[in-house]
């Protein structure tokens, strides 16, 4: 079968990584069963009342997962995202049906021993995802879809910070429900994500010349003292300019989505938890402070572009619902030409003035 990347080998290199982080002492996986079946339950309640975000895919189901079972699941979600990929630079000889068979399969090992790398280390930081790209049914995708919670991260920072396990673990529910009450509570949402997703990869361009530009913008980035890898890492580095546009609206909308659970965490859970304040704080820290060798990992993969969107997701709603309040901020949800753009959401004032001549 046509592939970039030998799955197989960059699931035994995750496992491996993953299993170097020893569990917290506090762990306890069927109890946090059955706590996140019902805080995901509260969440859901807390989030309509805060947002006015219904969910038109049922209730939502919290999937408590191991880090070996959040890795399976996401490289799951790699294969069917990247499959059609694989499949066009096969027939373009440049994948593993190429005349250098060779040289497909070593890269395939390079692939294999990067994604391996990046997923083991994210499986010891991620606390919940919802992700429509990691599904369970592939016959049926939108049927059970699950809010994922890694639970030995949830644990080890309840432990090692003494929060207190309902509190945070509510917090953390409202955080992730809220992502997946945008996109199955917004009608066009789903669609429109998974749409500019399939354009990007079809826009990958096969010109070996992309990867030398690639490294010699990495070279000019250094000379110059900046990170080459600032605006979304090695990805936005090699995309065409047809690429990066599309790009440039899937950071603009995650950068809105982010920014929108970040709030509604707090403001939803406000009345019932008293710790917020110190929760934002650890997670805040927890966020920067990485070493050398993981925040050049976070850079390269555009991870760290993706951090910053919360903090950039943040500053624009607040200056949004300053101009107009939270009634103006939803105006963001009632179509795709709605949504803001990278530059809009560095500088707020273009989306108000665009929204504000098209009301």
């Amino acid at each position: 079968m046509n592939t970039l990347v030998d799955w197989e080998l960059a699931r035994r290199i995750a496992h491996k990584v993953a299993d170097r982080r020893p569990l917290p002492p506090n762990y306890d996986h069927r109890s946090m069963e059955r706590d996140f079946a019902a805080h995901t339950a509260i969440a859901e309640e807390l989030v309509a009342a805060q947002t006015g975000l219904v969910s038109l895919n049922g209730e939502a189901r919290g999937k408590v997962t191991t880090r070996t079972g959040w890795i399976d699941a996401n490289i799951k979600s790699f294969q069917r995202l990247l499959k059609p990929l694989a499949d066009r630079l096969a027939g373009d000889g440049l994948a593993g049906d190429g005349d250098d068979k060779l040289s497909a399969r070593m890269m395939q090992k390079f692939a294999a021993l990067e994604v391996g790398a990046m997923l083991g280390w994210m499986s010891t930081r991620v606390l919940g995802q919802y992700d429509l790209l990691v599904i369970e049914n592939e016959e049926a995708p939108l049927e059970g879809d699950a809010v994922y919670y890694v639970a030995p991260n949830i644990a080890a920072l309840e432990w090692r910070h003494g929060f207190p396990p309902d509190e945070f673990r509510l917090w953390i529910a409202i955080h992730e429900v809220t992502h997946r009450a945008q996109f199955t509570g917004v009608a066009w949402l789903r669609e429109h994500f998974l749409s500019l997703v399939d354009q990007s990869l079809n826009a990958v361009s096969t010109d070996p010349k992309a990867f030398a530009s690639a490294v010699s913008q990495i070279a000019a980035a250094r000379r110059e003292g900046r990170s080459p890898f600032a605006e979304g890492g090695i990805a936005v580095l090699v995309a065409s300019p047809e690429q990066r546009e599309v790009l440039d609206q899937i950071m603009g909308m995650m950068s809105l989505l982010e920014g929108h659970g970040d709030v509604t965490m707090d403001r939803a859970g406000a009345d019932r938890l008293s710790e917020i304040p110190r929760f934002r704080r650890v997670i805040s820290n927890r966020r920067s402070q990485v070493g050398p060798l993981a925040k050049l990992m976070r850079q390269m993969m555009g991870i760290e572009a993706k951090m910053n969107q919360y903090a950039a997701g943040e500053r624009f709603i607040a200056a949004v619902e300053e101009a107009g309040g939270m009634e103006f901020l939803d105006r963001a949800w009632e179509g795709p030409e709605r949504l803001p753009s990278m530059a809009e959401i560095h500088d707020p004032s273009l989306w108000i003035s665009r929204l504000s001549l098209n009301s």
